[in-house]
């Protein structure tokens, strides 16, 4: 399980969207450049306006790693993944009940939410 995130301003509507179960991608309010994950500055106009759509929360595994966490070692290895979204955007996140040992490139994944603590993750299994 990942560790609790850190909600900085620039983030702030993305965990608001992940509270909803929602994902959602931020968007230049001039351009409509979509990025993720979210910062103040839009890299193709400059602008410094942004909003948030919501994502269909499908997309295809680019990449992937079966990561031992250092200091839990105790805790079970997570399939760490990059996964490039329906809309475009790539994302970096957890594979959750992986189908089998691997390879996972180019496996359809759709959006999950995992209650943790008091927040809500964004990870992703595999589509049916």
């Amino acid at each position: 399980m990942p560790s609790r995130p850190v909600r900085s301003r620039d983030e702030l509507g993305f965990w608001e969207g992940a509270d909803r179960h929602q994902l959602v991608i931020q968007r230049c309010a001039d351009c409509g450049a979509r990025r993720h994950p979210p910062v103040p500055m839009c890299g193709a106009c400059g602008s410094v306006s942004s909003d948030y759509e919501a994502s269909s929360g499908r997309g295809r595994v680019l990449s992937w790693m079966l990561s031992h966490h250092p200091n839990r070692p105790e805790d079970p290895p997570t399939v760490v993944i990059l996964v490039e979204l329906e809309e475009g955007v790539r994302v970096v996140s957890n594979l959750v009940d992986p189908p089998g040992p691997g390879p996972y490139e180019d496996l359809p994944v759709e959006v999950d939410f995992a209650d943790q603590d008091d927040a809500v993750i964004p990870m992703f299994r595999a589509s049916p």
